[in-house]
């Protein structure tokens, strides 16, 4: 059984019953591996939620494990921030905090937008989005 870790893309897909994404879901859970999704993904996605879409959304985001989110992960996450910055390029917090979450449950990160993602010690997963 491997950890996924489910980026906001991929759960907005998911939500929106895009078939090519919700059958990668459902093959996931078939081969036994389990999805996880951090504080960060789901305030993202509450956010953007319609009043119709509440009682889905929590249901769905309810049923998946929630990778924490604690000191070493804010470590990791400030790091790879301030050197990605020195380097000359800009990365989100929510970005590096989710990165940051899916290395320490040693998970792979399903996401539609890798280039978002180019920490070398993270296993990117590459989900188109509306896929």
């Amino acid at each position: 059984m491997a950890a996924v870790l489910l980026d906001t893309t991929v759960l907005i897909d998911v939500l929106r019953g895009r078939p090519g994404t919700s059958d990668r879901l459902l093959r996931l859970r078939e081969a036994g591996d389990s999805p996880f999704v951090t504080a960060v993904n789901v305030e993202e996605v509450v956010r953007g939620l319609r009043a119709a879409e509440t009682d889905v959304a929590r249901s769905f985001l309810g049923a998946m494990r929630l990778a924490p989110l604690g000191h070493a992960e804010a470590e990791m996450a400030g790091t790879w921030r301030r050197e990605y910055a020195r380097r000359g390029r800009t990365l989100s917090q929510a970005d590096c905090l989710i990165a940051a979450a899916s290395v320490s449950i040693g998970a792979r990160l399903a996401t539609g937008n890798p280039k978002d993602f180019p920490m070398h010690e993270l296993a990117v997963e590459h989900w188109p989005v509306g896929d």
